[in-house]
């Protein structure tokens, strides 16, 4: 019977601050499939330098993207990771075994999110820091729907439950960061917003924002966390709003210039 090989699949964009920490806590993958989304930086040098499968583009669509990663992937299982996250030696173990027991087509990776040093265990909603994804599969179970932020996906066969060790995020050093992402998961999301034509009015925007908080800070108890878990609330809840206000405004913009030609 021949050996099972394994490939970790990433895409980047301007990821040179977390790239190479990344690839190193991948020694037990056969294989790095790398997607470089319009890189300006030196990913793909760092990229090289640990023998990665390379494609280099421009990928408007997020699930487009991960599907070419998935697509260039030569393993018989493929191993999901983004560039902020890096895999203990617990977990990378726990993987070896898991895709050599072969009683299963895909599993859920549970999620450690940090910020700075801190484990941030609590507090986390919707599309804002993930707690578990299904980031192993074997090579053909999963496809992306197309999408920018808000990404579905299918996937086939038989589920093995959650695996025990976590991947680790790291989401900034500090709060700061924390907004950063904020500012640029919420551009992304008001793209698709318009293209969708799902741009709605304030009031109900409003009563969801106030909703992802209460969710965030009472019902997955971000108030254990203390002010930190008090800020991750607020970015929760301000998802929504600041994705409607974006979309508006861009809507508002290109009505204007088509205007006026």
């Amino acid at each position: 019977m021949s050996e099972i090989k394994i490939s970790a699949a990433l895409n980047v964009h301007n990821e040179e601050t977390n790239l190479k920490e990344c690839l190193e806590t991948l020694g037990f993958a056969d294989e790095i499939v790398v997607i470089l989304d319009n890189c300006t930086d030196g990913s793909k040098e760092i990229a090289q330098a640990f023998n990665a499968k390379m494609e280099e583009g421009v990928w408007e669509f997020e699930g487009e993207r991960r599907n070419r990663a998935i697509a260039l992937a030569s393993g018989d299982w493929i191993f999901e990771i983004d560039p902020d996250e890096r895999v203990p030696a617990e977990l990378a173990d726990e993987i070896f075994a898991k895709t050599g027991a072969g009683d299963a087509d895909f599993y859920l990776i549970p999620v450690g999110n940090y910020v700075g040093a801190r484990h941030v265990r609590y507090g986390w909603a919707g599309n804002f820091g993930k707690v578990a994804y299904v980031g192993l599969f074997r090579n053909g179970a999963k496809n992306w729907h197309r999408g920018r932020v808000h990404l579905g996906f299918d996937i086939t066969g038989k589920g093995g439950g959650t695996l025990s060790a976590p991947i680790i995020r790291h989401l900034g050093c500090s709060i700061s960061d924390v907004l950063r992402r904020v500012d640029r998961c919420t551009t992304s999301r008001a793209r698709e917003l318009a293209e969708l034509g799902e741009v709605s009015g304030y009031a109900g925007t409003i009563r969801k924002s106030l909703g992802w908080f209460i969710r965030s800070y009472l019902t997955k108890r971000g108030y254990r966390e203390g002010a930190i878990g008090l800020a991750i609330a607020i970015c929760v809840g301000l998802c929504p709003l600041l994705s409607q206000f974006k979309a508006k405004l861009e809507v508002s913009s290109s009505a204007a210039g088509g205007g006026g030609q």
